[in-house]
Protein backbone atom coordinates (compact mmCIF):
# COMPACT_ATOMS: atom_id res chain seq x y z
CA UNK A 1 0.00 0.00 0.00
CA UNK A 2 1.00 3.58 -0.54
CA UNK A 3 1.50 5.82 2.44
CA UNK A 4 0.83 9.57 2.44
CA UNK A 5 4.57 10.40 2.18
CA UNK A 6 5.03 8.12 -0.87
CA UNK A 7 1.95 9.68 -2.45
CA UNK A 8 3.39 13.17 -1.95
CA UNK A 9 6.78 12.15 -3.34
CA UNK A 10 5.13 10.91 -6.55
CA UNK A 11 3.24 14.18 -6.87
CA UNK A 12 6.44 16.20 -6.29
CA UNK A 13 8.14 14.40 -9.19
CA UNK A 14 5.10 14.81 -11.45
CA UNK A 15 4.86 18.51 -10.56
CA UNK A 16 8.02 19.08 -12.56
CA UNK A 17 5.94 18.66 -15.73
CA UNK A 18 4.21 21.96 -14.92
CA UNK A 19 7.57 23.70 -15.36
CA UNK A 20 8.84 21.59 -18.25
CA UNK A 21 8.30 23.58 -21.44
CA UNK A 22 7.37 21.94 -24.73
CA UNK A 23 8.32 23.05 -28.20
CA UNK A 24 4.73 24.15 -28.92
CA UNK A 25 3.32 27.51 -27.96
CA UNK A 26 -0.19 28.43 -26.91
CA UNK A 27 -2.51 30.55 -29.00
CA UNK A 28 -1.10 33.63 -27.21
CA UNK A 29 2.49 32.63 -28.01
CA UNK A 30 3.49 31.33 -24.56
CA UNK A 31 5.46 28.07 -24.42
CA UNK A 32 3.13 25.35 -23.17
CA UNK A 33 4.17 22.90 -20.47
CA UNK A 34 4.25 19.14 -20.70
CA UNK A 35 1.54 19.08 -18.01
CA UNK A 36 -0.75 21.20 -20.20
CA UNK A 37 -0.24 18.82 -23.12
CA UNK A 38 -0.97 15.79 -20.91
CA UNK A 39 -4.08 17.46 -19.54
CA UNK A 40 -5.44 18.14 -23.00
CA UNK A 41 -4.89 14.66 -24.37
CA UNK A 42 -6.68 13.39 -21.25
CA UNK A 43 -9.60 15.69 -22.07
CA UNK A 44 -9.50 14.44 -25.66
CA UNK A 45 -9.67 10.86 -24.34
CA UNK A 46 -12.74 11.70 -22.28
CA UNK A 47 -14.42 13.28 -25.31
CA UNK A 48 -13.69 10.47 -27.81
CA UNK A 49 -14.19 7.40 -25.60
CA UNK A 50 -17.68 6.74 -26.95
CA UNK A 51 -16.31 6.53 -30.51
CA UNK A 52 -14.61 3.25 -29.55
CA UNK A 53 -17.09 0.62 -28.29
CA UNK A 54 -15.54 -1.68 -25.70
CA UNK A 55 -12.73 0.75 -24.93
CA UNK A 56 -11.52 0.81 -21.32
CA UNK A 57 -11.85 4.56 -20.77
CA UNK A 58 -10.14 4.51 -17.38
CA UNK A 59 -7.10 2.77 -18.88
CA UNK A 60 -7.00 5.22 -21.78
CA UNK A 61 -7.14 8.18 -19.40
CA UNK A 62 -4.36 6.67 -17.28
CA UNK A 63 -2.18 6.24 -20.37
CA UNK A 64 -2.76 9.84 -21.36
CA UNK A 65 -1.93 11.09 -17.88
CA UNK A 66 1.33 9.15 -17.51
CA UNK A 67 2.63 9.11 -21.08
CA UNK A 68 5.18 11.91 -20.65
CA UNK A 69 6.29 11.33 -17.05
CA UNK A 70 9.75 10.44 -18.35
CA UNK A 71 10.12 14.08 -19.32
CA UNK A 72 10.32 14.90 -15.59
CA UNK A 73 13.86 13.57 -15.86
CA UNK A 74 14.94 14.66 -19.35
CA UNK A 75 12.78 17.59 -20.34
CA UNK A 76 10.84 17.66 -23.58
CA UNK A 77 12.75 16.97 -26.76
CA UNK A 78 10.66 17.55 -29.91
CA UNK A 79 10.06 14.41 -31.95
CA UNK A 80 12.04 15.84 -34.87
CA UNK A 81 15.11 16.32 -32.63
CA UNK A 82 14.83 13.28 -30.35
CA UNK A 83 17.47 10.64 -31.02
CA UNK A 84 17.38 6.96 -30.17
CA UNK A 85 19.90 7.73 -27.42
CA UNK A 86 17.51 10.35 -26.01
CA UNK A 87 14.63 7.82 -26.04
CA UNK A 88 16.72 5.16 -24.31
CA UNK A 89 17.89 7.59 -21.63
CA UNK A 90 14.34 8.79 -20.94
CA UNK A 91 13.03 5.21 -20.83
CA UNK A 92 15.80 4.12 -18.45
CA UNK A 93 15.29 7.03 -16.05
CA UNK A 94 11.53 6.53 -16.06
CA UNK A 95 11.88 2.77 -15.49
CA UNK A 96 14.26 3.39 -12.58
CA UNK A 97 11.74 5.76 -10.98
CA UNK A 98 8.75 3.46 -11.58
CA UNK A 99 10.70 0.48 -10.20
CA UNK A 100 11.06 2.39 -6.93
CA UNK A 101 7.35 3.05 -6.51
CA UNK A 102 5.28 1.13 -3.94
CA UNK A 103 3.03 -1.75 -4.94
CA UNK A 104 0.50 -1.96 -6.49
CA UNK A 105 1.31 1.34 -8.22
CA UNK A 106 4.62 0.00 -9.54
CA UNK A 107 3.04 -3.03 -11.22
CA UNK A 108 0.13 -1.00 -12.58
CA UNK A 109 2.40 1.58 -14.21
CA UNK A 110 4.81 -1.04 -15.53
CA UNK A 111 1.89 -2.86 -17.16
CA UNK A 112 0.53 0.36 -18.67
CA UNK A 113 3.92 1.34 -20.11
CA UNK A 114 4.39 -2.15 -21.61
CA UNK A 115 0.96 -1.95 -23.22
CA UNK A 116 1.61 1.57 -24.51
CA UNK A 117 4.93 0.49 -26.03
CA UNK A 118 3.45 -2.63 -27.64
CA UNK A 119 0.74 -0.62 -29.44
CA UNK A 120 -1.49 -3.69 -29.75
CA UNK A 121 -4.62 -2.66 -27.83
CA UNK A 122 -7.23 -0.10 -28.83
CA UNK A 123 -6.43 1.92 -25.71
CA UNK A 124 -2.74 2.10 -26.59
CA UNK A 125 -3.46 3.02 -30.20
CA UNK A 126 -5.97 5.72 -29.24
CA UNK A 127 -3.60 7.20 -26.64
CA UNK A 128 -0.76 7.37 -29.21
CA UNK A 129 -3.01 8.95 -31.82
CA UNK A 130 -4.30 11.56 -29.36
CA UNK A 131 -0.76 12.36 -28.24
CA UNK A 132 0.30 13.10 -31.81
CA UNK A 133 -2.92 14.83 -32.82
CA UNK A 134 -2.82 17.16 -29.84
CA UNK A 135 0.60 18.42 -30.94
CA UNK A 136 -0.70 19.14 -34.45
CA UNK A 137 -3.82 20.84 -33.08
CA UNK A 138 -1.67 22.96 -30.76
CA UNK A 139 0.57 24.02 -33.62
CA UNK A 140 -2.53 25.08 -35.55
CA UNK A 141 -3.54 27.19 -32.55
CA UNK A 142 -0.11 28.78 -32.12
CA UNK A 143 1.02 31.84 -34.06
CA UNK A 144 2.48 30.94 -37.44
CA UNK A 145 5.51 33.03 -36.53
CA UNK A 146 6.46 30.36 -33.95
CA UNK A 147 6.67 27.58 -36.57
CA UNK A 148 10.04 26.39 -37.78
CA UNK A 149 10.36 26.00 -41.56
CA UNK A 150 10.22 22.18 -41.48
CA UNK A 151 7.02 22.27 -39.42
CA UNK A 152 4.93 23.31 -42.40
CA UNK A 153 5.43 19.85 -43.92
CA UNK A 154 5.26 18.12 -40.54
CA UNK A 155 1.86 19.72 -39.92
CA UNK A 156 0.68 18.20 -43.18
CA UNK A 157 2.07 14.68 -42.67
CA UNK A 158 2.41 13.96 -38.93
CA UNK A 159 0.20 11.25 -37.39
CA UNK A 160 -1.52 10.03 -40.56
CA UNK A 161 -0.19 6.49 -40.05
CA UNK A 162 -1.03 6.57 -36.33
CA UNK A 163 -4.72 7.26 -36.93
CA UNK A 164 -5.14 4.85 -39.86
CA UNK A 165 -6.66 2.12 -37.65
CA UNK A 166 -9.71 4.29 -36.93
CA UNK A 167 -12.11 5.88 -39.43
CA UNK A 168 -13.13 8.46 -36.80
CA UNK A 169 -9.55 9.49 -35.99
CA UNK A 170 -8.72 9.52 -39.70
CA UNK A 171 -11.62 11.94 -40.26
CA UNK A 172 -10.38 14.06 -37.35
CA UNK A 173 -6.88 14.17 -38.85
CA UNK A 174 -8.41 15.28 -42.14
CA UNK A 175 -10.20 18.17 -40.38
CA UNK A 176 -6.96 19.15 -38.61
CA UNK A 177 -5.18 19.17 -41.98
CA UNK A 178 -7.88 21.46 -43.37
CA UNK A 179 -7.24 23.81 -40.44
CA UNK A 180 -3.49 23.67 -41.16
CA UNK A 181 -3.97 24.58 -44.82
CA UNK A 182 -6.35 27.40 -43.94
CA UNK A 183 -3.90 28.75 -41.33
CA UNK A 184 -0.99 28.71 -43.76
CA UNK A 185 -3.06 30.32 -46.50
CA UNK A 186 -4.48 33.10 -44.34
CA UNK A 187 -1.58 33.86 -41.98
CA UNK A 188 1.49 33.43 -44.15
CA UNK A 189 3.02 36.84 -45.07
Amino acid sequence: MMGPREFLEILHVAEQLKDTPRHCTTSRGRRESVAEHSWRISLMALLVKDEFPGLDAEKLMAMCLIHDLGECFTGDIPVFRKTQEDREREDALLAEWVDGLPEPTRSELQALYREMDAQQTTEAKVYKALDKLEAVIQHNESPLSTWEEHEYELQRTYAHETVAFSPWLTALRKEILADTEKKIETEQP
